[in-house]
């Protein structure tokens, strides 16, 4: 036998520990259930509950398992009649002070949650109204161990249920004072909310200062309600959705992100300063951190649960601090698999294809992406203007995609599928996005003067000649409409005015895009359509007409109603239609198109109508974003790969593998400490051409916003406590007397 090891009896099973093991840890490691309550497995012993009690052979007294060490040559026994009476008096103790007959009742199992109640308890305490009601360790605790006799419920008195917070609500009502909230909140996160009155002798739970959880310093970690036994402490998201993905309720950001980065990770790095290990994170799953980190529309910023306090973690501006600032360590796990000598052709090199592209060149395969356009980027190059996303980032990072043995061939239009399949590729992508603008649908659109704001931005980010002067209309409102106005004044306008037919608050243009054009002295027109367009004197006549919010639309935004007879007219030099853009499909691709010109593909496989080739970004979605797109680029690369026979798996690790510390520390204001933000660029140097409108987060900043993070992901880090096993033949118990 080792010497670090000892061999106990549990049961009549022989059980192996190491020594400073209690034995109800052995118990549990073995497979054996003793019963308890106050005791978790991240947490030291407290034996308040007193239900773990055990007969030790030779020893009088019935000890507490939680607190009793393992001793070679113990023989330990859990079930005695004396033993289930002493558990049933710990038990009697909790339930005369714990509401809701449920606990004991016969009916529950076949009881609908709209039945009127069959037993003589008040409407607060039906099962149904309890957030455990049908996942409860004490309910499973208390079937198995049973109820000894009648017992009578005397309310604690505390009435009122506290929501001082906008995550979870406190309910001492249905507190047994087993500690696991003090112990993990003090022991394992170092914060220390909350206190019991008396350790020795408890009757309540309270924050440290008496006040609310902000007031006592709570980092609103949740870790008070993962280990809650009964929901006392009770997330308000998670308890009605318990039957979801728990990690994507529990971690939001990273659910909510398409490419699922892993984003609390990458935050805390940026937190200790660590820039390398942040970015390594990210490029686990994306190649394009230094572009997401400008131009992404980080829909994790809309899920992040900061923002039911103040305000979300800066997500888009700490990934561009890690892209900015990390190091090139991210290389050293960076691995490529052995020539598979399969050959996969890529039509298009904007963020879809791109992605596709280097994610199969490293599981092996030959790829070769073929781009019309003058230059690799897609509507990152062509779409998105240079003060948001400079050459040289994007260009870096496309020279990364290289180096992974992608070739890149411009200038190069693919007008047939076929025709690649025929000279030996093995498989093909199209992540041809979609550039070609959206029709007003007015007369006079055809005009000399009118272009559409696909045409535009992709001709002045290639630093073609664009004629523009005077006065420009842009006709949209969104991220492009906002991007077409503010090129035009780079580029020569002097006065630009963007006509939108709903009001501000449903532009779908990113806030920060919106407030940067009006500083820019760019005007909005709300509520506004146009209705024709004509020309006289060398001017355009824009003919709009006034509109009214309606019913709410398929986009969830109320639909605009025209007013009669409200139209008016103003003259421009030029027009700028950027209400949308389409895919153009060639017709010889022959493929299955649907709704707005897009290429229809099994969703699972992303496969084509055509075996062999598959489809993804705009091209599929309609024009969306460069997250999205990026997605849609690993999700066909793990199909192709498992199309040619690979595996499918393109995951990486690139960060240092490492336990995250459960510690968090005192932080003083963290609950109010608000958002960090770095100035743009000053106006006049902003409008002097296209050098980047917006600096990176400067590093104090940056630490300090990345340490706003609630870090919702150590939830997962802490340990499911055991339940007890479930009661086939439920023990006959008495019916508990429930005073009204």
């Amino acid at each position: 036998m080792p010497k670090n090891e000892i061999t106990i009896t549990i049961d009549g099973q022989k059980v192996k520990a190491k020594p400073g093991t209690t034995v109800l840890r052995a118990a549990q490691e073995a497979g054996i259930y003793i019963p308890f309550l106050c005791d978790h497995p991240d947490l030291t012993p407290l034996g308040q509950c007193r239900l773990c009690v055990v007969k030790i052979e030779g020893e009088e007294d019935f000890p507490l398992a939680c607190k009793t060490e393992v001793a070679q040559g113990m023989v330990v026994i859990t079930e005695t009649p004396e033993l289930r009476e002493s558990r049933h008096e710990a038990l009697a103790k909790m339930l005369a002070e714990h509401p809701h007959a449920c606990l004991d009742c016969w009916r529950r199992e076949r009881c609908s949650p709209f039945d009127v109640c069959l037993r003589t308890v008040a409407v607060d305490q039906h099962c149904v109204i309890c957030p455990k009601n049908g996942h409860c360790e004490f309910q499973r605790l208390v079937d198995y161990v049973g109820v000894g006799g009648e017992i009578t419920y005397t309310p604690k008195g505390y009435n009122a249920v506290l929501r001082d917070n906008p995550f979870y609500e406190r309910n001492y009502d249905l507190c047994v004072l087993c500690g696991r909230c003090v112990r993990i909140c003090r022991d394992v996160r170092g914060v220390g909310v909350y206190v019991l009155d008396d350790e020795e002798n408890p009757t309540r739970v309270d924050t440290v200062n008496g006040g609310s959880v902000a007031e006592s310093g709570c980092r609103f970690c949740f870790a008070c309600v993962e280990v809650c036994p009964t929901g006392a402490i009770v997330d308000w998201v998670s308890q009605d959705r318990i039957y979801e993905n728990r990690e994507g309720y529990i971690v939001p950001c990273s659910d909510a992100c398409p490419a699922h980065i892993d984003i609390p990770r990458y935050v805390n790095y940026v937190a200790q300063g660590k820039y390398g290990e942040a970015l390594a994170v990210i490029r686990e799953k994306v190649p394009f951190p230094g572009s997401l980190g400008r131009v992404c529309i980080h829909p994790c910023e809309q899920a992040c649960r900061r923002s039911d306090l103040n305000e979300p973690i800066s997500i888009k501006e700490l990934k561009r601090v890690a892209a900015d600032r990390g190091d090139e360590q991210w290389r050293a796990g960076s691995k490529a698999a052995a020539s598979t000598g399969k050959k996969v052709a890529v039509v298009g090199a904007g963020p879809a294809g791109l992605t596709a592209g280097y994610y199969l060149a490293k599981a092996g395969h030959s790829v070769v992406v073929f781009e019309a356009l003058p230059e690799p980027g897609g509507m990152m190059r062509v779409g998105i203007p240079e003060y948001r996303l400079p050459r040289d980032v994007l260009a870096a990072e496309i020279d990364v995609i290289r180096e992974a043995g992608v070739e890149i061939k411009t200038d190069t239009r693919v007008e047939s599928v076929d025709s690649l399949l025929q000279k030996g590729y093995d498989a093909v992508f199209l992540g041809i996005g979609a550039h070609q603008g959206t029709k007003i649908g007015v007369d006079g659109e055809e005009l000399p003067g009118v272009m559409d704001g696909a045409t535009f931005l992709r001709e002045a980010n290639l630093g073609r000649k664009v004629d523009i002067k005077g006065k420009v209309a842009v006709i949209g409102g969104g991220n492009a409409a906002i991007d077409a106005a503010r090129v035009s004044l780079r580029v020569g306008a002097d006065e630009v005015i963007i006509v939108y037919r709903r009001t501000r608050a449903e532009m779908p243009a990113a806030l920060e895009e919106i407030e940067d054009a009006l500083d820019e002295g760019i005007q909005i027109v709300f509520l506004a359509a146009p209705s024709k367009i004509t020309q006289s004197n060398g001017k355009l006549n824009l003919e709009c007409v006034r509109m009214r919010l309606g019913e709410p639309d398929a986009s969830g935004r109320r639909r605009p109603v025209p007013i009669n007879g409200s139209e008016y007219t103003t003259e421009f030099d030029t027009i700028i239609a950027a209400i949308g853009q389409v895919p153009s499909v060639p017709e010889q691709f022959e493929l299955k198109t649907g709704r707005g010109s897009t290429i229809q593909v099994n969703r699972q496989s992303m496969e084509t109508s055509k075996t062999g080739v598959f489809a993804g970004g705009d091209c599929v979605s309609g024009a969306a974003s460069v997250i999205e797109a990026i997605a849609a680029g690993r999700a066909a690369a793990c199909s192709i790969d498992r199309y040619l026979g690979g595996s499918g798996i393109i995951d990486e690790v690139l960060a240092p593998v490492e336990e995250a510390s459960g510690w968090l520390g005192k932080d003083e204001g963290f609950a109010d400490r608000g958002r960090f933000e770095e100035h743009l660029i000053s106006r006049e140097e902003r409008l002097k051409g296209f050098a980047e409108a917006k600096p990176c987060l400067a590093e104090d900043k940056a630490r300090a916003e990345a340490g706003r993070c609630l870090r919702c992901d150590l939830r997962l880090k802490i340990t499911e406590a055991p339940l007890a096993p479930p009661v086939v033949k439920p023990v006959p118990v008495l019916e508990v007397a429930a005073e009204v």
